[in-house]
């Protein structure tokens, strides 16, 4: 599809592919996403090497602004949710104790204990 710029026709510019994706459902998010970053576990002294990864990659995620998009997401990595909090940018990670490892996620805002139900 060509495009007319200040009344020049360019025929070899196109109308760009939108391919952001939502985490939580897979469809196209149209406008600007919501973005969830996850923090790190424990802060470092020393920048990690470019090679290296996180136990918890800290996004950012790509929802649309439906918490449940975020929520299904985390049922599917089977992270619980602290039902005390919300939906936010920035979500800590909680270590469940257990014999497998398990995390919950939390906004943090709260000063009370974590209250960590299936997201």
């Amino acid at each position: 599809m060509p495009f007319d710029i200040n009344g020049i026709r360019i025929p070899t510019i196109q109308k760009e592919n939108v391919a952001v994706r939502c985490r939580g459902c897979g469809s196209v998010i149209d406008g600007a996403p919501f973005r969830v970053n996850v923090m790190d576990i424990t802060a470092v002294e020393i920048p990690p090497a470019w090679s290296g990864r996180t136990s918890i990659n800290p996004g950012p995620f790509q929802f649309h602004a439906d918490p449940a998009c975020t929520r299904r997401w985390m049922r599917e990595r089977g992270d619980l949710f602290c039902r005390k909090s919300a939906i936010r940018e920035l979500m800590r990670p909680i270590a469940v104790p257990g014999e497998t490892p398990r995390w919950g996620l939390c906004d943090g805002l709260h000063t009370d204990d974590h209250e960590l139900v299936p997201a």
